[in-house]
């Protein structure tokens, strides 16, 4: 089947086709290129949310409620599931989608576990593409929940409207979030399993790093929402702080600039990954190997030999 073809029944909604869809582009050759080319007409409707945080958070519960909630506001949901890769097949762990299986099985949730395969980032960068063809698909939200690892988190902000950043109270997960740049990138905090010991001192902890931000009356300050994701406490707050977020984005301007900024960083990257395989496949490798003895040796050093693989790279491009 063509890529238009495939393209046409994404926007149908046809499951097995949204599903054959993102397969394609996660493998991301000529057909998956295209593919997105046919789809982007209808990309941009879906509101993206991604919740992310550390290990056992319990960002799948939350994604699990919040997704039953806009099911009852008769929403359609996409969900990206990105779990680490496994070590033997290199493919997602299931896990998310056994735990989310409540709602899986409803006509209006489709539901995506992808692996990492290693990529900075928790979320993969086929991630965004995938969310591309849900939010083709016609859902309403698109949800990207990734793997607590750190540092990489900061991946999810490229591909999201709303940043949610879900802590617990042990373990000075608080203090890990400031470590890790979470403080930044978060658009507001949901501290799980707010009933446990320390969830006032980790609320209060939050509050004070918050306050220590440059801000004003124009500023956006992220709240911070308990819950008790397990007995569904706290989700409807989390809806409400979701379209607050929302409409302050929209009523200041700056839903599209930020959708801009994504896209602009989006392209970039796409180019440059595109640039980089093509410079090593078609001759940069062999060039390479041919003169790392001169650099060993000391008479050339590596910015003459990459200004060299540059060039004859140029050079067969004009």
């Amino acid at each position: 089947m063509q890529p238009q073809e495939i393209a046409q029944k994404v926007f149908n909604n046809d499951r097995r086709k949204i599903a054959r869809a993102i397969s394609i582009v996660e493998d991301y050759n000529n057909e998956g290129a295209e593919l997105l080319k046919q789809i982007y007409t209808k990309v941009g409707k879906a509101y993206r949310i991604g919740i992310t945080g550390p290990p056992g958070a319990g960002k799948s519960t939350i994604t699990n409620q919040l997704t039953k909630l806009f099911l009852s506001q008769g929403k359609r949901i996409g969900i990206i599931a990105v779990d680490p890769t496994s070590p033997f097949t290199g493919g997602a762990l299931l896990g998310d989608r056994i735990r989310m299986n409540e709602i899986g099985h409803d006509s209006d949730v489709f539901i995506r576990s992808m692996a990492t395969r290693g990529s900075f980032g928790g979320l993969s960068k086929k991630a965004i593409d995938a969310a591309d063809v849900l939010d083709a698909a016609g859902n309403d939200y698109v949800i990207m929940e990734t793997v607590g690892v750190g540092q990489s988190e900061l991946d999810i902000v490229q591909a999201s409207d709303t940043t949610i950043v879900v802590l617990v109270p042990e373990s000075g997960d608080s203090v890990q979030a400031m470590k890790a740049g979470l403080m930044e990138i978060a658009d507001f905090f949901v501290l799980n399993k707010s009933d446990r010991p320390g969830a006032d001192q980790a609320i209060a902890s939050l509050q004070t790093n918050l306050m220590m931000r440059d801000h004003d009356e124009k500023s956006w300050m992220p709240g911070i929402i308990k819950t008790i994701a397990s007995e569904n406490k706290g989700i409807i707050e989390i809806n409400n702080e979701i379209e607050r977020h929302r409409e302050f984005m929209q009523r200041n301007n700056l839903f599209i600039p930020k959708r801009e900024l994504q896209t602009k960083k989006r392209i970039k990257e796409i180019v440059e990954n595109t640039i980089r395989e093509k410079l090593w496949s078609e001759s940069g490798e062999k060039s390479l190997s041919l003169s790392l003895e001169k650099v060993i040796l000391g008479n050339l050093s590596p910015y003459h030999i990459a200004e060299e693989i540059i060039d004859d790279f140029i050079k067969k491009k004009t």
